[in-house]
């Protein structure tokens, strides 16, 4: 790879940044939203780079070719691999991780607490898939006995003809993702990664307010929606009931 072909990745992989944090949402995909001003930040350095490697290489054409001099500065061949996701970030966005990686992804452990708030009397009660386990598994006031709930997220199927209600959810990025999925009973499976608002209540199996107390809805209604922009976060359900 000769020096040009190198500024050339450079400026490439700026706009590449650019072209996903400021004009699309294609950076969402790959990290968590508070981290757009960072990779904005360093697709204006690479370009910056670029151009003064340039620059640089302008300057010193006229003396390399006065000395006769030959430009040894190359890379190794696999070095051209690196066009390769730098061309995504501008012509091909890659889909968005979903059942596939949740059926494989390690779930979040659901956090030790000593104390929960009461739960507004809104029925059905808008509940993340974080909360709604955190309850039946942790709160041993027992408040999501007998309430209705609903939940937004993607199926994931699971085995014997069943189905999880999903969230894939980012730390930091998509390389550490956790996923939390709740095990929905009494209705047939939906395509994977059709994402649904889920209204209904918690399944008995178990002892609620433990850790034997399985996450699982018993389901009333289902309803088709649209995927949210940034699907990476366990979000209050997306639509009213």
């Amino acid at each position: 790879m000769k020096r040009p072909v190198q500024i050339l990745l450079l400026a490439l992989s700026g706009i590449g940044l650019l072209h996903a944090a400021l004009f699309t949402d294609l950076y969402l995909r790959y990290v968590k939203e508070g981290l757009r001003p960072l990779l904005i930040a360093s697709g204006v350095l690479l370009l910056l780079l670029a151009l003064a490697g340039a620059a640089l290489d302008s300057a010193n054409m006229g003396e390399a070719d006065h000395a006769h001099g030959h430009d040894h500065s190359t890379a190794p061949r696999t070095a051209w691999l690196l066009f390769i996701p730098v061309l995504s970030l501008l012509f091909y966005a890659p889909p968005a991780l979903g059942a596939y990686t949740a059926a494989r992804s390690n779930s979040k452990p659901v956090r030790e607490r000593k104390e929960f708030d009461p739960l507004p009397a809104t029925s059905p009660l808008p509940m993340t898939l974080t909360d709604f386990t955190s309850r039946v598994q942790r709160d041993r006031g027992l408040a999501i006995k007998g309430r209705t709930v609903q939940m937004t997220g993607f199926a994931t199927p699971a085995g014997q003809g069943g189905w999880y209600l999903t969230r894939i959810i980012f730390t930091c990025c998509a390389a550490d993702s956790q996923s939390v999925k709740v095990r929905m009973r009494g209705t047939e499976a939906p395509p994977a990664n059709t994402w649904l608002a889920v209204t209904g209540a918690w399944h008995p199996e178990g002892t609620l307010g433990t850790p034997t107390a399985e996450a699982a809805l018993d389901v009333r209604s289902t309803k088709r929606i649209s995927p949210p922009v940034n699907a990476y976060t366990d979000d209050l359900p997306l639509t009213p009931s």
